[in-house]
């Protein structure tokens, strides 16, 4: 039974340190694009939804893809997709990409505001932090708890007993 406090909160630890990862991760790569300082004109070739949720009358959230296609310095001919671009550019339209070099190429057409980028990613760092506080401090807790501070079943109580010559007496 004590396998259930511990591995749930494991589990939801893992799965919360996995999107800080993943969180950070995107934030360095957009911030190198912007930080590289190359640009190209690209193309937006294709703007699509993705919708989620609905079922059961909860809320549907939808999300906006934009597929850009750009010629990065050496000519190298680069498609990316994007999620969450502005909703004012359509199909044929030219952008301004942003682009780092590399093995393998990091790009957005989002414009550069490192201001806006650094209070998001700190905003769901932070919610993700309580997260894992909250799941440390359960165990925690769990185990002390069942290490006999608070449910009194596995407590000796040995304040009335006395040891003469090896031999246990209780008065």
């Amino acid at each position: 039974m004590d396998f259930v406090f511990y591995a749930v909160p494991s589990l939801i630890l893992a799965v919360v340190l996995y999107m800080a990862y993943r969180v950070l991760r995107r934030s360095l790569r957009i911030r190198s694009a912007w930080n590289s300082g190359l640009t190209a004109e690209g193309r937006c070739l294709r703007v699509f939804t993705t919708m989620h949720g609905g079922g059961n009358d909860t809320s549907v959230s939808t999300t906006l893809h934009h597929v850009y296609e750009f010629t990065a310095r050496g000519g190298r001919t680069v498609r990316f997709e994007e999620e969450d671009g502005p909703g004012t550019i359509l199909e044929g339209d030219f952008v301004t990409i942003y682009y780092a070099e590399g093995a393998s190429v990091v790009a957005t057409a989002k414009s550069p505001s490192p201001g806006r980028l650094a209070a998001s990613t700190g905003f769901v760092l932070v919610f993700l932090g309580v997260a894992v506080v909250f799941c440390v401090g359960f165990m925690v807790t769990y185990h002390q708890m069942s290490d006999g501070f608070g449910f009194g079943d596995d407590v000796d109580d040995t304040t009335n007993t006395i040891v003469v010559d090896g031999v246990t007496m209780t008065p």
